[in-house]
């Protein structure tokens, strides 16, 4: 088991992260759409920034979603005691997140070459899904 100077260093360096790629990412998305044509109409590579910021928002999401978890593990962590929790506010949020997992997985188109580039798309929103209900597991 971590010490609690460790869980909190844990969970600071988390923070960090996710502030430095709330300021990162989108710095470089700027700097991205800077450097396309000025052109209004929509090219590949318009298309392209349009999907990278999707990409983006989503990585950003997963961050603070799974970030959303370890202030209530530290705090049951410190406090050595859950009293308090609302165990059905956990339990909805993991089934909210297994089937929301699942129904991504069972879209998955059934052509192999098409399933990696499925994956690699829907990436973010399965780790944020899946992430945070194994860190569900802990909290409760």
């Amino acid at each position: 088991i971590l010490g609690s100077k460790s869980l909190k260093s844990c969970c600071i360096t988390w923070i960090m992260v996710c502030i430095a790629l709330c300021v990162i990412l989108p710095g470089q998305l700027l700097l991205r759409k800077q450097d396309q044509s000025t052109v209004i109409e929509r090219s590949n590579n318009s298309l392209d920034m349009i999907e990278m910021s999707g990409f983006i928002c989503g990585y950003i999401s997963c961050v603070f979603y799974l970030g959303s978890r370890f202030p209530q593990l530290y705090k049951n962590f410190q406090r050595r005691s859950t009293e308090g929790t609302s165990y059905l506010l956990f339990a909805l949020a993991m089934v909210g997140n297994c089937t929301y997992g699942l129904s991504l997985v069972l879209k998955m188109p059934a052509t192999e070459s098409l399933q990696a580039l499925y994956f690699l798309h829907h990436l973010p929103w399965l780790i944020g899904s899946f992430g945070v209900l194994f860190l569900d597991i802990f909290v409760s």
